[in-house]
């Protein structure tokens, strides 16, 4: 379980008026045509299940607040997924994985989200995504992916009480490495390897990063990720908070 604060050592209280500034510019960007079309159109066509819902159809924003100690990033909203509900990872399978081992480990206050507004919130955590739009394939462009890089920035600028990034993927991992060699972070060279529980520690003033298989139904469903395994890294990133 997560430690409470030493309310000492806490940087002073995040602007959050400034990170809801950021998230509403956020929904509103179209900087990407392809994405923007292709996620317009699943709105459209939809599936069959979801027929009757309005899709968000919109770039993603954060889920959780910039007061988090933990932030888990991961690669692109799911197409029936987020891209239909509008809260990160909300409404598929992976998000069920996820916000059940979230609440195990004290992050989340209930193990079930289903969408928007449904009482479901993160504790000293946040969900963000290398690329805020659902693209085909569930891959994006490496030029998509390092146009949406500005916005996780400017979270980062804003998250100042962050000590322990959780990377989902390898896509994730090393996009977080990227970002995190621009802030200054002391990443090793060559870059870590991604693995599940690799851990990248780039300095005292920089968050730890651990790498973490993502939680889709490719790796789930064949055994690769485990409720054990997930459960356990997310143990590791909360004993390492405040720690």
């Amino acid at each position: 379980m997560i430690k409470a604060p030493d309310e000492d050592s806490l940087n002073p209280p995040a602007p959050t008026a400034a990170f809801d500034r950021l998230q509403a510019e956020l929904i509103e960007c179209r900087l990407c045509p392809r994405l923007v079309a292709w996620r317009e159109e699943l709105s459209v066509t939809k599936r069959a299940a979801y027929a009757d819902h309005d899709y968000w159809a919109r770039p993603v924003p954060m889920l959780g607040g910039p007061e988090a100690r933990l932030l888990i990033i991961g690669l692109a909203p799911g197409a029936h997924g987020s891209n239909r509900t509008g809260q990160m990872f909300t409404g598929d399978r992976s998000g069920e994985w996820l916000f059940r081992t979230l609440h195990r480990a004290g992050f989340a206050n209930r193990p079930v989200a289903g969408h928007r507004d449904d009482g479901f919130r993160l504790i000293d955590a946040a969900i963000t995504a290398i690329v805020r739009c659902v693209p085909p394939q569930n891959r994006p462009t490496p030029a998509e992916r390092d146009a949406c890089a500005s916005w996780i920035e400017q979270e980062l600028d804003l998250c100042r009480r962050v000590e322990v990034i959780v990377a989902l993927g390898g896509m994730a991992f090393d996009q977080t490495l990227r970002i995190g060699r621009r802030r200054g972070w002391d990443i090793p060279v060559p870059k870590p390897r991604f693995s599940h529980g690799v851990e990248v520690h780039p300095g005292a003033e920089a968050p730890t990063i651990i790498g973490c298989y993502h939680p889709s139904q490719q790796n789930t469903f064949t055994g690769k990720l485990t409720e054990s395994m997930l459960d356990a890294l997310f143990d590791r990133a909360a004993h390492l908070i405040g720690s």
